[in-house]
């Protein structure tokens, strides 16, 4: 493929992909500090189990179902504008969720954090796309984005930490403000504007349908996975494919669709696509489940367990660069591959740490898995977005995202699920006779529910509580660990036997169709 110079990325593409990274830190640090404050604020603000994941999910959900709307939106509007839109409104989410006072309080924040982060996501790999239209510069932008959301997991990590052993658990959704700040001043000084010049009229019908097909399918899922076979949830599933239908034949319809559904016939599109739907639904669940195993079973402060976690995302974030240029010189579907082996083993080596007393292999499974998953988000992710044309680049970004944020929603709700089902049968009728009946039901509903419960009971109490509950999660943990490291291997299956034959990055593709180039309004 051959790039004209001046198609090449400018000083000030450069400097505008450095403040994209702000809204990239903003987004990763309340991601991650929610893991971090999952134990505290449950035991404060009294979620019981079913709360306990809808906060945890309901940001992926509403975040899943309003990105094709934003996406082309953004293609509409003008990705800068809505990006900025987007930051101010997270800004506000944050601080509601900072001081909400119930479950049901944090759970609507939350899922109007999700709507804004809806903005926010296609926006800036749109703008990514459009400022970087060189395969091989698009490919170190990506990285660089990628990175960079790793290493505002480890500040949010290490920060989010000290925040939460120093003040209440709400100061550590706080974190991200000075960053939105800064972005809404420098952002419109060095981003350009890029929006499709002939874009029609949003099709609000279209993301009606969208929305609800994506919401009721996932409730239903959810759940099935939680409550087991039930008329209403298979009816929520039902309703929601026939949304997907509706949605689908109007966007065939269409001369400008919502989502161009031709992008679809294109391997290089939708099998990186799929994979990270399946790597963030299995690999999201264990890290909830291992986030929580720092702080209860093993003991571990808010601030100890971020620093735990902290190595894996180091890693991460300098082996994305590494991917980048390797992809230059190995076919994706080796070195995606080759990765995805690696994450096997950080799992088995997660599953190990059941026969070892301390955070140490988990410590080390997590970064090994960390590792290996750097080349399917750098050059997984640079293949969808250079699979599709700049002026629709805001929409086809939506698409990834979904994959990643509806499988780590799903991931919770359906594999974290399982873990919690399985936690429920190890403890049920398991508690010593001197354990009060009420504690121990609470205890059997969650590891959470066991380690605010224990807080209350006298010393030797707490302990029979915790001496059952925590062997009963960490079980949970190996078993959940091994169901991602088998789907994982099927993951390595599906880039070998369908992407073997794309060459490079960089590197001619016979195969590949040229994308249209427009130039920025702004």
């Amino acid at each position: 493929m051959t790039i004209d110079a001046a198609a090449r990325a400018r000083q000030r593409d450069w400097i505008g992909l450095g403040v994209l990274c702000l809204a990239t830190l903003m987004v990763a640090f309340d991601t991650f500090v929610l893991l971090l404050a999952f134990p505290q604020l449950s035991a404060q603000l009294g979620a019981d189990g079913v709360q306990q994941l809808w906060i945890a999910d309901i940001y992926g959900f509403m975040l899943g179902g309003f990105l094709i709307t934003m996406g082309s939106l953004g293609d509409r509007i003008g990705r800068r504008r809505l990006l900025l839109a987007g930051a101010a409104c997270f800004g506000l989410a944050e601080v509601a969720s900072a001081w909400a006072t119930s479950p049901g309080m944090l759970i609507a924040a939350r899922a109007l954090l999700g709507i804004a982060g809806a903005a926010l996501a296609p926006s800036i790999l749109g703008l990514i796309r459009s400022m970087f239209r060189d395969p091989r510069q698009l490919g170190v932008a990506i990285s660089a984005w990628a990175s960079c959301f790793t290493l505002g997991a480890i500040v949010g990590l290490l920060g989010g930490g000290v925040l939460l052993e120093r003040y209440w658990w709400g100061s550590a959704f706080l974190l991200g403000l000075p960053l939105m700040v800064a972005l809404l001043i420098v952002g419109p000084l060095v981003l350009p504007e890029h929006r499709d010049p002939e874009a029609h009229r949003p099709d609000w019908l279209s993301s009606l349908l969208s929305l609800a097909a994506v919401l009721s399918v996932v409730y239903g899922v959810k759940e099935l996975a939680r409550y087991g076979w039930r008329v209403a949830p298979l009816l929520a599933i039902g309703v929601g494919v026939v949304f997907a239908v509706m949605f689908l034949r109007r966007q065939r319809r269409l001369p400008r669709p919502l989502l161009d559904l031709r992008l679809f016939r294109n391997r290089r599109f939708t099998v990186p696509l799929i994979a990270l739907l399946l790597h963030s639904s299995l690999t999201g669940a264990v890290l909830l489940f291992i986030t929580q195993h720092f702080q209860i079973v093993d003991g571990l402060s808010p601030w100890r367990a971020g620093l735990a976690l902290a190595p894996g995302m180091l890693l991460s974030a300098v082996f994305t660069p590494l991917a980048a240029v390797l992809a230059q010189r190995v076919r994706p579907a080796i070195l995606i591959a080759a990765g995805e082996m690696i994450v096997v083993v950080g799992l088995v080596l997660v599953m190990l740490s059941r026969f070892e007393s301390g955070p140490a292999l988990l410590i080390v499974g997590f970064g090994v898995w960390a590792i290996g998953g750097t080349p399917l988000l750098a050059v997984g992710m640079a293949m969808i977005i250079g699979s599709a044309p700049p002026e629709s680049a805001g929409s086809a970004s939506a698409m990834p995202q979904i994959s990643n944020e509806m499988g780590n929603a799903v991931g919770v709700a359906t594999v974290g699920s399982l873990g919690v089902a399985f936690y429920h049968a190890q403890v049920a009728g398991a508690f010593p006779d001197s354990v009060p009946g009420d504690v121990a039901q609470i205890a059997s509903q969650s590891i959470a529910g066991a380690a605010g419960a224990a807080s209350g009971l006298p010393p030797e109490l707490a302990a029979a509580v915790l001496e059952v509950a925590g062997p009963a999660f960490t079980d949970s943990l190996v078993l959940i660990a091994g169901v991602a490291a088998v789907v994982v291997l099927g993951i390595i299956g599906l880039f070998v036997s369908r992407l073997r034959a794309v060459p490079p990055v960089g590197q001619e593709d016979p195969a590949a169709e040229p994308a249209r180039v427009s130039e920025p309004t702004g």
